[in-house]
């Protein structure tokens, strides 16, 4: 293991190449190349195999990544992609989009002792897309065939992390979505900069050709009931994510020009898709040759900003009311987006917007915070400066607040689905269970707007509790 192992005091950190800032802006390409296969392997070499391995504790999916980067190191590929896999249904996925710089290698021992974390995003990215190319990524093929069925809502990442392992088992499962693409927000709502979109439809193939079947453009309590669709199946989940934008009450956000987040990226993709989007071409959605200002310190806040970037806007300004620091999105993004060309107005907040004589945005208002005592949180609390507004010129302004669940029992037509006071679904953390017998719920819909990876485990644990549950069905069933 020394020969392979533990070179992070001779072998400096590296990323891949990264595509120049002048080049990327100007399309919608992913920005990092791959890495050479002997790149990957020298950087995995760089791994410490620490007794504890807090690159794992910190996952929420608790991938084995010191056993999958000495397999890496040694050259043996096919079995890390085995390691990765079992622990992952989307490690191609994953290693594009997760905010590894708050989790696994945030937390990795060498890079609290100063050495540089291990690149473990890098290396998934490239263990999985070398799997895909050298066929040993296959559709799943269940042992044997179970008649019981399951019906999940959502075709979104823990939908389909949740169908896939099902279907290993051998159930029958049919995935709903009401929109006309499989992916959820991996398709609508995150940029192509940041997820080829070919790389989810690369997926979607292999879990149509292990059999799971999609209904798409079916919604459920208008097209289906809730009651009809456990009718059809054995068991239900409900995997919807969360899509109501969170608002900003301020005096002129009624103006034209202001849009929310998910309306403004969803446009963009399917623009990138080669749909025919209305809103492109009117330039209602497009930023092109506009002073745009996106509000949020999130990393759909970071998508929006870079969104315009690519679009061709005049400017792009990104207000956030804390400082760097307390930024909730990532810094790497955050960095990606300085380099493209975006300003961050720090420690600002919106205090109103101004229009036009025909209602159409033209600047936003907003005031100078300072950052007070910390909350029960943690987090310093906002506070105005007094006397310190100004103006920025706006003519498309992008808000980037959040998400909150939609009213799930009222679009389901499910009054006797119990939700929390976040209007979350309500379950039993054991197994999933909603208060609908037969019934679970998994992802954002549950634990509100969070990150993929965590709604790949949700899917995966809400799997588990549908196999316990349908098991015990099939047992009461023969013992009658």
């Amino acid at each position: 293991m020394a020969e392979k192992l533990l070179k992070f005091v001779s072998v400096a950190r590296a990323m891949p190449d990264k595509r120049k800032a002048d080049e990327r802006r100007t399309d919608f390409a992913e920005i990092y190349a791959d890495f050479a296969a002997r790149f990957a392997q020298t950087q995995a070499s760089r791994c410490s195999q620490c007794g504890v391995p807090f690159c794992q504790v910190h996952c929420p999916l608790n991938n084995n990544i010191p056993d999958w980067l000495k397999l890496t190191a040694e050259g043996r590929l096919e079995e890390a992609y085995e390691i990765s896999a079992a622990t992952n249904t989307f490690p191609e996925i994953c290693g594009r989009i997760c905010p590894q710089d708050r989790l696994c290698e945030g937390n990795c021992v060498i890079e609290q002792s100063g050495h540089g974390t291990v690149t473990i995003g890098a290396i998934e990215k490239h263990v999985t897309d070398t799997a895909f190319e050298m066929g040993w990524v296959q559709p799943v093929k269940p042992s044997h065939e179970l008649a019981q069925s399951v019906g999940i809502i959502g075709a979104g990442p823990a939908g389909l992390a949740a169908g896939e392992a099902l279907r290993r088992k051998g159930y029958q499962v049919t995935i709903y979505d009401r929109y006309d693409r499989v992916g959820g927000l991996l398709i609508y709502g995150i940029p192509n900069f940041k997820l080829d979109k070919q790389v989810v439809a690369r997926r979607e193939r292999l879990l149509r050709e292990s059999g799971i079947k999609f209904e798409l453009g079916v919604e459920i309590g208008r097209d289906i009931s809730l009651d009809d669709l456990r009718a059809r199946h054995d068991a239900v989940l409900i995997a919807t994510g969360v899509y109501k934008a969170r608002d900003l009450a301020a005096p002129g956000s009624g103006a034209k020009g202001i849009v929310p987040a998910l309306q403004y990226l969803t446009a963009a993709n399917r623009d990138g898709l080669g749909d025919q989007v209305a809103e492109i071409a009117s330039g209602e959605l497009n930023a092109k040759g506009k002073n745009v200002v996106v509000i949020g310190g999130g990393d759909t806040a970071m998508d929006c900003v870079r969104t315009a970037i690519r679009q061709g806007a005049k400017s792009v300004k990104c207000l956030y009311r804390r400082d760097r620091a307390n930024m909730p999105g990532s810094q790497r993004e955050v960095q990606n987006a300085e380099e493209e060309g975006v300003e961050f107005i720090w420690q600002s907040a919106p205090a109103a917007f101004l229009d036009d004589e025909v209602g159409k945005v033209k600047a936003v208002r907003a005031e100078r915070i300072h950052l007070g005592m910390a909350d029960a949180t943690g987090r310093q609390t906002p506070r105005v400066i007094d006397g310190s507004a100004f103006d920025m010129p706006a003519d498309l302004v992008v808000k980037a607040l959040g998400f909150e669940p939609e009213d799930l029992p009222q679009r389901l037509k499910a009054p006797a689905l119990s939700v929390t006071k976040a209007n979350t679904v309500r379950i039993n953390w054991r197994n999933l269970t909603t208060t609908i017998p037969g019934v679970f719920a998994a992802g954002d819909i549950v634990r509100g707007a969070s990150l993929v990876v965590w709604a790949i485990r949700d899917g995966r644990d809400a799997a588990a509790g549908i196999e316990a549950y349908l098991r015990e069905n099939a047992r009461k069933v023969a013992a009658e």
